[in-house]
């Protein structure tokens, strides 16, 4: 009985003991009808929490209360979806109460939708809904089996005998071929252009564009060698250059410019987002070059260079436009306020849907 007794209360002091230390549950983030959003975090031990997110200019300190939860408040944020972080005593963290995480390699970050009272470009809306597939091929180039994402749009049928243009979306440096998806909303943006009668029904592409440890360069094969007749292989796909286009944004926007500039008889459409150039691809590609402006002219139906002037790259990407310019090839800059954030990608791929395959 004695033993019963103590082992009971071993039990017992046990089960208080992990009661003590567990975090409690935490809404976080909370949005509310006036697009006051609540972020809250717990950290009884830590010596400060600082909110990182792309609705503010800098780090915002959280105020902790007597349980330890961290809480800060942000009033009437504009409606779009912003990736953050909490900063724990120096150590970047996503919020352990959010499951919408942003697809990334390198750092971890939440992401916090913040509606609004209208429905914007990337809302999910009431209308006919494309379809995201997970597929697998084997890369000859990186001698690996791959992963892509591909979006179908509303209303896709395999047998049906309709064929499709194809637009290769590629997403940042760190990013994953998810990040298009889960972050920039590049479906639901699609969606909603397509069933607005703004852009016409076809295939997105999302390919991995990390392919270390092979030389990045290599993601190029890839994509002409591999990824490409993938595609067109497995779905019902025009393959004349007409209905060809490749985008991307930042390290994507870079590759995007070496895919799409140096394989013009491939491509029709060239749309590049805030591009990162500083690149060894990119020099090996540019520095001397001596492009057939007239003759690339002629191939490119449109070819665009986006870029916030708050953003790190603005004076890059500027003086990537003069170089175009000067050696005579037909680019569109696309200039809007802002920095290098996914709020503007969202912006830049709705505009290029609404002008690609036209």
């Amino acid at each position: 009985m004695k033993k019963f007794i103590y082992t009971a209360f071993i039990l017992f002091t046990s089960i208080q003991l992990v009661s003590a230390q567990r975090a409690p549950r935490l809404s976080s983030p909370d949005v509310d009808k006036n697009n006051n959003v609540t972020f809250r975090y717990f950290a009884p031990n830590a010596k400060e929490v600082l909110l990182s997110t792309e609705i503010l200019s800098k780090e915002l300190a959280m105020k902790k209360d007597d349980k330890g939860v961290w809480t800060a408040t942000l009033s009437k944020v504009k409606p779009d979806i912003y990736p953050y972080s909490f900063k724990v005593d120096g150590v970047e963290t996503e919020d352990p109460n959010n499951t919408y995480v942003f697809a990334n390699e390198r750092f971890k970050r939440s992401i916090v939708d913040v509606p609004g009272n209208k429905p914007l470009v990337h809302s999910l809306r009431n209308v006919p809904h494309g379809k995201i597939s997970y597929r697998y091929y084997k890369s000859e180039s990186l001698n690996t089996t791959r992963r892509l994402l591909v979006y179908t749009p509303p209303g896709f049928n395999m047998q049906d005998g309709k064929k499709y243009p194809v637009l290769y979306l590629i997403h940042g440096g760190s990013d994953t071929e998810e990040t298009w998806t889960k972050v920039g909303k590049a479906n639901l943006i699609a969606d909603n252009l397509i069933a607005d009668g703004k852009a016409v029904p076809m295939i997105i592409v999302m390919p991995y564009g990390n392919v270390r440890p092979s030389p990045m360069p290599d993601f190029t094969k890839d994509v002409m060698n591999d990824v490409i007749p993938f595609i067109e292989s497995n779905y019902p796909v025009y393959t004349d250059t007409a209905n060809r286009a490749v985008a991307g944004f930042s390290v994507g926007g870079g590759q995007t410019l070496n895919i799409g500039l140096t394989n013009t008889d491939k491509f029709s459409y060239i749309f590049s987002y805030a591009p990162y150039t500083a690149t060894e691809e990119f020099s090996k590609n540019f520095t001397n070059w001596n492009p057939d402006a007239k003759k690339i002219n002629e191939q490119l139906k449109l070819f665009t260079i986006s870029v916030g002037t708050e953003d790190f790259l603005y004076e890059s990407v500027k003086g990537n436009l003069a170089m175009f310019k000067e050696k005579k090839i037909e680019v569109e800059p696309i200039i809007v306020s802002g920095g290098h954030t996914w709020m503007n990608c969202k912006l830049f791929l709705a505009n290029s849907l609404q002008q690609v395959f036209k």
